[in-house]
């Protein structure tokens, strides 16, 4: 490593939100380390690989990822930290000028062991995941980005037939209340305005004797915290109160709900060990859209997972288009060696789904999301919306609505810098990604703009 005052250090990450999260920490907390945090890309002497393991893609590209940061600076220390690193240390142990592979108990203490410097042969670090609950002793406190991923729960215990996420990330636990509210509290200050609350199966959060319902509420009164947003949730821990506060205006959680599917088909949910069937997930839509008019819908798909037929398939297809649905994400099956879909795949060959034809139905259903979503953007042209202005692009001013609208508004001068603003859109027609309008109105107080 770099014998200069302030090394440098770049953290790159793979995979889920709830990655993002733990890398946002690990900036902040080099950064008060004394070490200059670099953009994924710029020379580096020390790099910190937060990896993803949900499919063989994802691992391919965790050791190009690795290989590329090793090719660009052979002399950095290089740290591989995840979910990989749990499940595949020795694929990773073998590539030539890894330092250090951190499995998920232990990944948040990356730094303290890059101090100890480059050693002839990877040290690896793939503790037992603990079950009892967890606190985060460093925590965002410098000027982050507008929208800040928080970090509430980890790990999961519903174990899913095609799923390692369980095993890779451990039992299902939560983060300690009051850590929790440290970190809410001082993201505000430094001019966080929206939240999105992460973890692997965050409706089950209960900390103190305090639920998720409780934790939305205890957020909902940090001044400065605008917006509430829950990230992915199963539909099976959504308590109906979350919708109540949904649905008040004055209630920071935002009107959104991302309920992961998988299958609209009940023999595939039955094979997957789901925990719901197609009726009782509708019905549960059909509520929620009742209690939250607004709502905004998506969802997670899996196709092409062992024994879907081209019928079930048709069902997914049908249940998604009839559904009130914004847009899904759309995933082929992988095999994850150690799940019971594959030790099922062994046992029966013939349930397997061709590799091309996950694709097909793949590309198939991203284009039914893609018109479900151009349908209801389309659904507020013509209204004004408020949005939280990004970092502004190409002379305009991009922002989401509270129910998940992506804007790209155009300002008059006279309003000047509108980032980390809440503004009053007119929206006036589509393009390919954006609803796009005129900016009308500032809402509330200036705010200054987080850097």
């Amino acid at each position: 490593m770099s014998l200069s005052s302030q090394p440098r250090a770049t953290v790159h990450t793979l995979g889920c939100r709830l990655n993002q999260a733990e890398s946002q920490l690990l900036r902040d907390r080099l950064e008060r380390e004394g070490y200059t945090v670099v953009p994924w890309g710029q020379p580096a002497d020390l790099g910190i690989i937060n990896t993803c393991t949900v499919t063989r893609e994802a691992d391919a590209k965790c050791r190009k990822t690795i290989r590329q940061f090793i090719q660009r600076n052979p002399h950095a220390f290089t740290a591989v930290i995840g979910c990989y690193s749990q499940m595949g240390a020795k694929a990773i142990a073998e590539i030539e000028g890894v330092d250090l592979i951190v499995g998920n108990q232990d990944k948040l203490s990356v730094i303290e062991h890059a101090r100890l410097g480059k050693s002839e042969r990877p040290v690896i670090l793939r503790e037992r995941i603990s079950a009892a609950d967890f606190a985060i002793t460093f925590v965002g406190d410098l000027p982050s980005t507008l929208r800040a991923n928080l970090k509430i729960q980890d790990g999961c215990d519903f174990y899913c037939s095609f799923c390692i996420i369980p095993t890779a990330r451990g039992r299902a636990r939560s983060r300690d209340w009051e850590n929790t509210l440290a970190e809410a509290r001082e993201l505000a200050a430094n001019g966080v305005r929206e939240v999105v609350l992460t973890g692997v199966n965050i409706g089950t959060y209960h900390s103190q004797g305090h639920d998720l319902v409780a934790l939305v509420d205890a957020l909902d009164t940090i001044e400065g915290l605008d917006r509430v947003r829950i990230s992915s949730i199963e539909p099976t821990t959504v308590e109906l109160a979350l919708l109540d506060r949904m649905a008040d205006p004055a209630h920071a959680l935002v009107p959104y709900l991302h309920l992961p599917l998988q299958s609209g088909s009940d023999p595939v949910l039955q094979r997957m060990r789901r925990k719901y069937s197609v009726a009782e997930y509708a019905a549960f839509v059909a509520e929620a859209r009742r209690r939250v008019p607004d709502l905004c819908l998506g969802t997670d798909i899996l196709v092409g997972s062992d024994g879907e037929t081209a019928a079930h398939f048709q069902e997914t297809c049908d249940f998604f288009w009839q559904q009130p649905f914004a847009y899904c994400h759309v995933f082929p099956y992988s095999e994850r060696e150690g799940t019971l879909a594959v030790k099922r795949q062994r046992n029966d060959p013939a349930c397997v789904v061709p590799v091309e034809e996950r694709q097909q139905r793949v590309a198939r259903l991203r284009r039914l999301s893609a018109a479900k979503r151009h349908d209801y953007d389309a659904g507020y042209l013509g209204e004004t919306v408020e949005i939280l202005v990004e970092q502004p692009r190409d002379g305009l001013w991009p922002g989401y609505t509270a129910n998940y609208v992506r804007v790209l508004a155009q300002a008059d001068a006279s309003f000047g810098d509108l980032r980390n603003q809440l503004v009053r859109v007119r929206l006036e027609r589509l393009s390919a990604d954006f609803a796009e309008g005129t900016v009308v109105e500032v809402v509330g107080r200036p705010v200054a703009a987080a850097v």
